[in-house]
């Protein structure tokens, strides 16, 4: 008999891919689900309906059942895995790297912000720091307390299709409405660790092919290269046939409302765990993942004004960009005006300072 496998969630960017990785392996799957975002999986994948939110649907839904693997992607951790832990043999959630200390408020760190790269060994939110942080914190604890084999992965933000909240829809949108020019925060130089869903998806599904290496263990997730965000504009720019200006200005919370990413510091996971012990490498190139993902929103365009674009922060308040752009265009401007004092050479003959004559002496003496 086949082995068996339930995926708590299921429906979001990643867990179709994670639902067809265990049906090519094998496993008969069960998804459980509030039923809230159907997605069509095939006809072999049992349906449950449950709130992974609370121990009692949970319960209800499963009762009597048990299962060899079971992923969950979905509701509260200290829930699923108290539920879960006489039911299962393998426990793989995901959760987020929300917990580490300043991942949030970078202030509760000295110096302000996150080290780059951060280690999974890195310190967890706790009294004092914010709110949701220590709330993801405990809910590790939570996990591992009631689960000591199980296998967390730390998601950052997962990007492509079908996300509840996509940043490229912040460039697709204003592609798609002729914008040519775009806020970025800090000239679009921030770094924060993204994974494409399918990226995503291929790392959990590593677990399932080692659990023995794997049980235990937390792990951060991330595509093997990472994109600021000027570099992600860029991408997605040429994808869709366009080209953007970035307009940059310093951070505030009324410049937010205009921005792909509104974060004003780093993030960058270290995924060497994850590279050493199971063998993670992109299934999909970041740069192509961008463009695919920019290319889907174009052709499935979210509702102006809907639930999902209301999820984010950019308010695409166009009259607002234009007063920010000729304010941008005003500084730069003045900036070029100001007059500098020429470099004063304290080399005479340093290469750098008299390239030319650089290139002439080096050919001089065949080099």
């Amino acid at each position: 008999m086949s082995a068996t496998a339930l995926v708590i969630g299921g429906s979001g960017p990643t867990g179709p891919h994670v639902v067809e990785g265990l049906r090519e392996r094998g496993f008969r799957v069960s998804v459980l689900n509030r039923g809230v975002h159907p997605y069509p999986f095939p006809d072999d994948v049992e349906r449950i309906v449950g709130d992974p939110h609370f121990a009692e649907q949970m319960e209800a839904a499963l009762a009597g059942r048990s299962f060899d693997m079971t992923v969950a992607m979905y509701g509260r951790l200290r829930v699923t895995s108290q539920v879960m832990r006489e039911r299962t043999g393998h426990f793989i959630a995901v959760g987020g790297c929300v917990g580490y200390r300043g991942f949030v408020d970078p202030r509760e760190n000295f110096p302000t912000g996150m080290m780059v790269p951060v280690r999974e060994d890195a310190p967890m939110a706790g009294e004092g720091d914010h709110a949701f942080e220590q709330q993801v914190a405990r809910a590790e604890r939570a996990l591992f307390e009631a689960v000591p084999t199980a296998t967390l992965f730390r998601y950052p933000y997962v990007y492509g299709p079908r996300q509840v909240t996509p940043r490229e829809w912040s460039l697709v949108r204003r592609v798609l409405d002729g914008r040519r020019a775009i806020v970025v925060m800090h000239g679009g130089m921030t770094l924060f660790s993204h994974i494409y869903s399918e990226n995503a998806a291929h790392a959990l599904l590593l677990a399932v092919d080692r659990p023995q290496v794997a049980q235990g263990k937390a792990y951060n997730c991330a595509d093997d290269q990472q994109v600021d965000q000027r570099q992600l504009i860029e991408i997605g720019a040429r994808a869709l046939g366009a080209e953007m200006e970035l307009i940059s200005v310093p951070d505030s919370e009324h410049a937010r409302r205009a921005l792909i990413q509104p974060v004003p510091y780093h993030f960058l996971g270290d995924v060497h765990a994850i590279r050493t012990d199971l063998g993670y490498r992109d299934l999909v190139p970041a740069a192509e993942a961008i463009a695919r993902t920019v290319l889907w929103y174009r052709e499935n365009p979210l509702e102006y004004g809907g639930e999902y674009e209301q999820r984010r922060t950019d308010v695409f308040d166009y009259a607002a960009e234009d007063k920010l752009i000729a304010l941008y265009r005003d500084y730069v401007a003045a900036v070029e005006a100001v007059e500098f004092r020429p470099l004063h050479e304290n080399y005479a003959h340093h290469p750098y300072a008299h390239p030319k004559a650089h290139r002439a002496g080096r050919d001089e003496k065949g080099r």
